[in-house]
């Protein structure tokens, strides 16, 4: 499958082909197939069609198994009114045209997909179909009112005649793009909201999808790196000679990253990394380990923050309150864990770069590259593989450079492979958070102030320190609060509370952090819902009716809550020895909630979780089939976390290595799940990271409900319940 394609190719195809370009005043549509400079243009997608009747849909974001490539073609074949057998669809390369409106750049993150394409994608699609029924009525000599497009043809129902999409695009192609072109009405919907199969599945079923590390080149060499074990650590020694000699090993190089052992096969450049036998320095924090890592953040909540958002007089309103609650809360480190550990595939030539990467960020692969190589953009050719679990951590494309920068110092095609040990000890985790909160209510049990003060390792300090505005790293917030006007659509504290304020301190530790699927959506969530039920329990209430009564004008919110209630059975007796918790939170655009059933066995601490229910309100649904898919993977993954991820740290550097001591969720303790979408006409939001937040935090809830014990860490492991309950 040919995976990339150069601008000059594409628009040398005859047919008829649309851009959507997306500019600070809206979309403007444009007719690529004319023999225009498109330099000054930034288009968003393309659509193709060729006189053999074939629609070639381009998608410029990451396939990883979230069904991205065939919802994006649904949304375009549906406004096009085109025959789906006749549709081929193709992973895009990097370029410009693919930058997402939302995000400014080409990259698969912040369930972005869908909510930054939507429009676009059906505008593109509607122009086209415009055009081919405008190039059938100047062939008749008929009214454009009196034609039809239907499945890929254009009728003339008073004459009987009809002619395909292939027969008219090159018709089409001379024609003035219709700026504003007329949407389908939601009824009109041929496969929009409708079950369509992934177009990606059969390949994987197959066998016959090429990953990262399927990718296979004439005189391919293999690089492993020797990275250092403490953060900070630099080499003292290391034998390269002794490595060279190693049979199959080609040449040891030193890079930024560590020390790179190239070879001829894997196991070649292993062996040879393990006959270098690096001496490495103690690094910047020696003593570091994860009781130095909680006692640090922990300790920063003393001190002054940066001013987050403020609104009425918290100070005040908790001073006044009737009952007052105060709790500490923290969140450690989690780890990606991809299925496909990170590797990228590169051959830098005189004249050309070409890399097959698993990447959920072109944008910063080409960049990369170009900054390398010194070669034009134009020069660097990116090659999206599908992707083995993405989960945020390929946008962090550390593993492309270190391919360019070998292949480069080789002279040959290089494949820069990570052992699983690799891939966790050098992963850049998710963000370890500690917070405290102060609650008040009045005397009716209502919620009158909340103050919030939290200490996190910064996401964005290490790569971009222009996002850091007044000591605030608000991609640390996410959940808690966010900018205004922000493209992450409602990525705050839902609830109605009219003396509120949020402090934030920026812990210093050298750990690496990163967007982990649903950002620190996921952290803050478990803090905010945890300490809503802390609030209700002491307000005496029901925990949905609290909640409920302070969302009174969240509609959204309040929607989701009301229906995963009523189709857990809220309320409703549960079996003798199990517990019940519910938790609800809002990102990217959509709502979600969910009810957890699990039980405690007292005399080991273990937690076994029976159900979890869930709604998600995403206003439009493209595919039904993948959003569940979506909620459930999000479900699971959550559940791993809560109850039994937690990154090891050790002499200053990660001392987990592999999944013996980085356990995960098995098969067999996946619970019974459902999922419900709440119908909605709002504007979409995105579905890949709504299953994560609520989870945690309904677990916890459930598991106070359970035993009467409330523990404000997690993961909540065996010897994590038995210590809280000891306490009781």
């Amino acid at each position: 499958m040919k995976t990339n394609i150069s601008r000059r190719s594409f628009l040398k195809i005859t047919g008829l082909t649309i851009a959507v370009s997306v500019t600070p005043f809206g979309y403007n549509i444009l007719n690529a197939s004319e023999k225009k400079d498109l330099k000054t243009f930034n288009p968003n997608v393309w659509l193709h069609i060729t006189s053999d009747n074939k629609v070639t849909i381009y998608i410029g974001n990451s396939e990883m198994g979230q069904g991205v490539l065939t919802a994006q073609s649904m949304i375009i074949a549906d406004e096009l009114e085109a025959d789906w057998k006749q549709v081929q669809i193709r992973q895009g390369g990097a370029m410009d045209g693919f930058k997402s409106p939302i995000l400014g750049a080409q990259i698969t993150v912040g369930s972005a997909s869908l909510r930054g394409f939507y429009e676009p994608l059906r505008k593109a699609g509607a122009a086209g179909k415009a055009m081919l029924v405008n190039a059938a009525a100047e062939t008749w000599n008929v009214p454009e009112s009196e034609c039809k497009a239907v499945l890929g043809t254009v009728k003339h129902e008073k004459s009987n005649r009809s002619l395909t999409y292939g027969q008219l695009c090159e018709k089409a192609a001379k024609l003035q793009v219709p700026q504003d072109p007329p949407l389908k009405k939601e009824s009109e919907f041929r496969y929009i909201g409708k079950p369509m199969p992934r177009v990606d599945v059969p390949e994987k079923v197959m066998g016959k999808a090429v990953y990262g590390l399927d990718v296979t080149l004439k005189d391919l060499h293999y690089a492993v790196i020797a990275r250092p074990p403490a953060y900070g650590a630099k080499p003292l020694s290391f034998d390269q000679k002794a490595a060279e000699q190693v049979k199959g090993v080609v040449k040891v190089i030193q890079i930024p990253q560590g020390i790179a052992v190239c070879a001829t096969s894997t196991d070649a450049a292993l062996k040879g990394r393990d006959s270098l036998k690096v001496q490495w320095d103690k690094g910047t924090h020696p003593d570091m380990d994860n009781a130095f890592i909680e006692k640090s953040m922990m300790a920063d909540l003393d001190k002054q923050g940066a001013k987050v958002h403020e609104v009425g007089d918290a100070k005040k309103a908790l001073s006044e309150a009737a009952k007052k609650v105060e709790a500490a809360y923290f969140v450690p480190c989690v780890a990606h864990a991809t299925m496909e550990p990170m590797n990228t595939t590169a051959y830098v030539q005189e004249d050309r770069c070409d890399v097959w990467s698993p990447n959920q960020n072109q944008t910063a692969c080409r960049g990369m590259a170009a900054g390398i190589t010194k070669l034009p953009p134009e020069k660097i050719h990116i090659h999206t593989t599908f992707i083995g679990c993405g989960l945020g951590r390929r946008a962090f494309t550390d593993f492309v450079p270190e391919a360019v920068i070998t292949s480069k110092a080789l002279g040959k095609p290089v494949k820069v492979m990570w052992t699983r040990e690799d891939d966790i000890r050098y992963d850049r985790f998710r963000a370890p958070m500690a917070h405290r909160i102060q609650g008040g209510l009045d005397a009716q049990g209502q919620l009158i102030g909340w103050s919030h003060k939290t200490s996190a390792i910064s996401i964005m300090r290490p790569v971009n320190p222009k996002a850091i505005k007044d000591g605030v790293d608000f991609y640390c917030l996410w959940g808690l609060w966010d900018v205004p006007d922000s493209p992450h659509w409602n990525a705050r504290i839902q609830y109605e509370i009219p003396n509120l304020y949020i402090e934030f301190l920026m812990a210093d530790l050298p750990i690496p952090c990163w967007p982990w699927r649903s950002v620190q959506n996921g952290p803050n969530a478990f803090v905010i819902e945890s300490f809503i039920d802390e609030l209700a329990h002491a307000a005496g209430k029901d925990p949905l009716e609290f909640r409920l009564q302070n969302l009174k004008n969240n509609k959204r919110a309040t929607r989701v809550l009301q229906t995963v209630a009523e189709k857990a059975g809220w309320g409703k007796p549960i079996p003798m020895g199990q517990g019940r918790g519910i938790a609800q939170h809002a990102c990217f655009g959509t709502w979600a909630a969910q009810v957890v059933d699990l039980s405690v066995d007292k005399n080991t601490g273990k937690i076994k979780v029976h159900r979890v229910v869930a709604a998600v309100d995403c206003g439009p649904v493209i595919n039904p089939g993948p959003l569940v898919e979506q909620i459930e993977g999000g479900i699971i993954l959550a559940l791993s976390t809560a109850l039994k991820e937690e990154v090891k740290f050790d002499k200053g550097g990660v001392a987990s290595a592999n999944f013996g001591d980085y356990p995960i969720i098995r098969m067999s303790e996946v619970p019974e799940i459902e999922v419900h979408t709440v119908k909605s006409t709002d504007k979409i939001g995105g579905i890949g990271e709504l299953g994560v937040p609520p989870l945690a935090p309904a677990v916890a809830n459930a598991f106070f409900n359970a035993t009467g014990v409330r523990i404000r860490r997690i993961p909540l492991t065996p010897k994590t319940v038995m210590d809280a309950m000891k306490k009781t």
